[in-house]
């Protein structure tokens, strides 16, 4: 397809909010034989976006200028020569990680840990702030009828991200009393919902008391702020002493994680999902010994796990979560009530 379109440009890592996505027009991109482009109906809009652009990832120069946006669901405008199973028309959703499927992990349904790991849609290849995007046919999957396409951008990280670490990482079983650090955001709202449908037993860890409360129809069961005192012992006193069998820590500063690790009781499993540079807390190792206490990371998502993600939702047993959308032109405001702490649940773009 050959023209222009509309689309959003990182050209300067971000140093503070405010006019720093330049709305330009650029080529429709062209396409090798196993790409789609796809017409972006909307793009998710979440924090690892916002630490993409402020150059928290990595500031390599060669990244930029860049289209930012990796939770991207929309439909089929052309295909490669050489694409199977995808036809114009589709509606399809995004998988952000690109994998060689041919390595170790990926042969083992493993390729969240790809050895060739090629990088992120929407940080080493363009992505969904924009009209077009061109994708890998690896990288797509068919998104049901059944599921809009804002409410299909939470599938992308947020409900994919929470399957993988409630299942494969944190292995969460029937009546586990599971703590969820920074629940009140775009990916913990989700996790709450997946808990619950897990059987666990959810304890929602924010600093808004107000964000809190809503988490109460989403299935929590306790809520803690963490401003209000400290969090091990309001753990403590609900579980009369005996700790939560798990944490999924969302925030990953050296204090949540410390108070996730001082939270747990016996066989518990620690989660952090953050890669802040730099963060560290102290473990000892008769923590990890005596009490057989498991501290691991959890990276993003398997396809398979994609694929249940999308299920949950298409059956409506976890419910997308989007309260902000905006337009192409504005969708750094959605970044900046990020930055202000003020979005409940995720943000979306919508074209």
């Amino acid at each position: 397809m050959q023209g222009e379109m509309k689309a959003m440009l990182l050209h300067n890592w971000v140093e503070k909010w405010g006019n720093n996505l330049k709305l330009e027009k650029v080529p429709i991109p062209t396409l090798g034989p196993h790409d789609v482009l796809v017409r972006v109906k909307a793009c998710g809009v979440g924090g690892t976006v916002s630490n993409f652009m402020m150059g928290e990832m990595s500031r390599d120069p060669k990244l930029l200028p860049r289209i930012p946006g990796d939770e991207i669901a929309g439909e089929v405008a052309e295909i490669g020569s050489e694409v199977q199973g995808f036809g114009v028309g589709d509606r399809v959703l995004v998988y952000l990680f690109i994998t060689c499927g041919k390595c170790k992990f990926c042969l083992a349904g493993r390729n969240d840990l790809c050895l060739n790991f090629a990088g992120w849609i929407g940080r080493h290849k363009n992505g969904g702030y924009a009209e077009y995007a061109a994708i890998p046919d690896g990288n797509l999957f068919k998104l049901p009828d059944e599921i809009p396409f804002v409410e299909a951008t939470t599938i992308s990280t947020a409900v994919a991200s929470g399957v993988h670490a409630l299942r494969s990482r944190a292995k969460v079983m029937l009546e586990d009393d599971v703590m969820i650090v920074g629940a009140a955001g775009g990916v913990g709202v989700h996790v709450v919902q997946l808990a619950k449908i897990l059987g666990g037993r959810v304890f929602a860890v924010d600093t808004d008391d107000e964000k809190l409360s809503r988490l109460r129809e989403y299935g929590a069961d306790f809520l803690i702020n963490a401003k209000s005192g400290d969090v091990p012992e309001q753990v403590k006193k609900i579980t009369g002493g005996m700790g939560v069998d798990v944490v999924i820590d969302f925030v990953g500063s050296s204090k949540t994680l410390l108070d996730s690790l001082n939270s747990l009781g016996r066989g518990g499993r620690l989660v952090n999902l953050t890669t802040h540079p730099g963060v560290k807390f102290e473990v000892t190792a008769g923590q990890i010994v005596l009490n057989e206490i498991i501290i691991t990371g959890s990276r993003y998502t398997t396809k398979h796990e994609f694929l249940e993600a999308i299920e949950l939702v298409r059956t409506k047993r976890v419910k997308p979560v989007v309260t902000q959308t905006a337009g192409l032109q504005d969708v750094e405001k959605l970044h900046i009530m990020i930055a202000e702490n003020k979005l409940f649940g995720r943000a979306a773009l919508v074209l």
